[in-house]
């Protein structure tokens, strides 16, 4: 039974995958510059990729931020625990 569900589900994923394939085109005989491009075909990835790099420093950073915030918090906490326990004195 399993293996007829894999191979149902592998059969739906692959001709969903060809099935989003574009058509052939015609070869291009020679090297065509990106200037001289029509618009359409040209993909401004420069500005895409600077934005989706600088996303995710933000992120990283955004976290490692919060992070040390909470460790400074937690450390912060022990010295108070550790100062009551010196002031109460040894236990058993």
């Amino acid at each position: 039974m399993k293996a007829l569900f894999a191979s149902v589900y592998m059969f739906l994923f692959t001709a969903a995958a060809f099935a989003m394939q574009q058509p052939p085109t015609e070869p291009q005989s020679e090297f065509v510059p990106i200037d001289q491009l029509p618009p359409a075909e040209q993909l401004p990835a420069a500005p895409l990729l600077v934005a989706a790099y600088a996303f995710a420093w933000l992120a990283v950073f955004f976290y490692v931020w919060t992070v040390w915030r909470r460790l400074s918090k937690v450390e912060a906490e022990l010295r108070v625990f550790e100062k009551r326990q010196s002031q109460r004195g040894p236990s058993r």
